[in-house]
């Protein structure tokens, strides 16, 4: 009521759109100063990074919603997702393009199948985020980041490379992979811009932007070792 009031008394346009975050409650009740049951996101971040911090709280709490947030909840998805999933897909990825092709990137053609998989996605992200549906836009990406894991189990480079006959078949699930793990990491820049800038300086791919997350729009020539994104166990504030 009050904004408003104030915004024409200047003569400034009123907003088309107001959006109104939730709140968070310590395993379901209010933090409370008293009852210290507050999740210190000073603590948090030292130890584990304002990415961590904010991807848990996007992933865990529906944007504009009331929701209960944990320690323990967020160690669960810092491990299963960030670093299990995320982090273990990006070294993964990296380390077999280093062991089989010396870091190069082949320049085949995409798996079809995977390709229809990340059809529309940027379009998808882009509409959920103009509806300020933040956290179903990042469930739209991390679906994919599952893929990508899902492929490479599918895929066993690991036993392609033990085949020579079979090359064409390795450097096309390769070039797949870096090539998804490009475009997610593009979409994740919002939710996670330290580590996304991190990756994508890895697979040599710095641009960022709706057009450029299209799988295939990327041109991931070479790629270079990083250290671990997500560490599993990263150490203790002072520590």
């Amino acid at each position: 009521m009050y904004w408003p009031a104030l915004l024409m008394a200047a003569e400034i346009d009123l907003p088309e759109h107001v959006f109104v975050h939730g709140y968070l409650l310590m395993e379901g009740e209010k933090m409370s100063k008293s009852l210290g049951n507050v999740l210190d996101p000073f603590a948090v971040i030292e130890r584990f990074g304002a990415d961590a911090l904010r991807f848990y709280l996007l992933r865990e709490v529906p944007f504009g919603q009331d929701g209960s947030v944990s320690t323990s909840s967020f160690e669960l998805r810092y491990e299963s997702e960030l670093a299990n999933e995320l982090g273990n897909l990006a070294s993964r990825t990296i380390g077999m393009l280093d062991r089989y092709r010396d870091g190069a990137v082949p320049a085949a053609a995409l798996d079809p199948a995977l390709a229809e998989d990340f059809a529309g996605l940027p379009e998808r992200v882009a509409a959920h985020v103009d509806r300020a549906e933040l956290t179903l836009a990042l469930e739209q990406i991390w679906q994919r980041v599952k893929r990508l894991n899902r492929y490479v189990e599918e895929q066993a480079p690991w036993r392609l490379a033990k085949e020579p006959e079979r090359a064409q078949e390795l450097d096309r699930v390769l070039a797949s992979l870096v090539e998804g793990l490009r475009s997610v990491t593009v979409l994740l820049w919002p939710y996670l811009p330290t580590s996304a800038e991190r990756l994508l300086a890895a697979l040599g791919a710095p641009e960022l932007g709706l057009s450029s997350a299209q799988l295939g729009a990327g041109e991931v020539r070479r790629v270079s070792a990083i250290d671990s994104l997500f560490p599993k166990d990263p150490p203790a504030a002072g520590a």
